[in-house]
């Protein structure tokens, strides 16, 4: 089975969020209400009934997810197409990095930042 969406629930009178994660077992012509509207823009339904098998609760203080079908780039066709995932934790720190910490993550993957010589007056 496979996780096909995740639905808010809104958050409950202690402030915690809930989500809904639905699984299937089906992997073709899975589709729902609003799949096609981008951006999503928070439209995009549940899945139609015949598709669901399964469904999880989720609600833990302190977790909130980013959901793709809140998207304001992209639809459920882009999530179904593996561009955008279907939910990710929000994490609330400076998004700010250093070079040094930018470099080593793309090494990792060995990839190389090639500098433009017009800006090398970092010090």
């Amino acid at each position: 089975m496979d996780l096909i969406f995740i639905n808010e629930l809104g958050p409950d009178f202690r402030g915690n969020h809930i989500y809904e994660f639905i699984f299937s077992d089906v992997e073709i012509d899975l589709w729902g209400e609003n799949w096609e509207v981008s951006p999503a823009a928070g439209r995009p339904s549940p899945p139609e009934l015949k598709y669901v098998k399964r469904v999880g609760n989720l609600s833990k203080e302190g977790i909130e997810l980013e959901l793709g079908k809140n998207s304001d780039s992209f639809s459920m066709e882009d999530i179904i197409d593996g561009i955008l995932s279907l939910g990710w934790e929000k994490v609330y720190e400076d998004n700010v990095e250093s070079i040094r910490s930018v470099e080593d993550k793309l090494y990792s993957k060995d990839l190389v930042l090639t500098y433009n010589k017009d800006y090398e007056n970092v010090e």
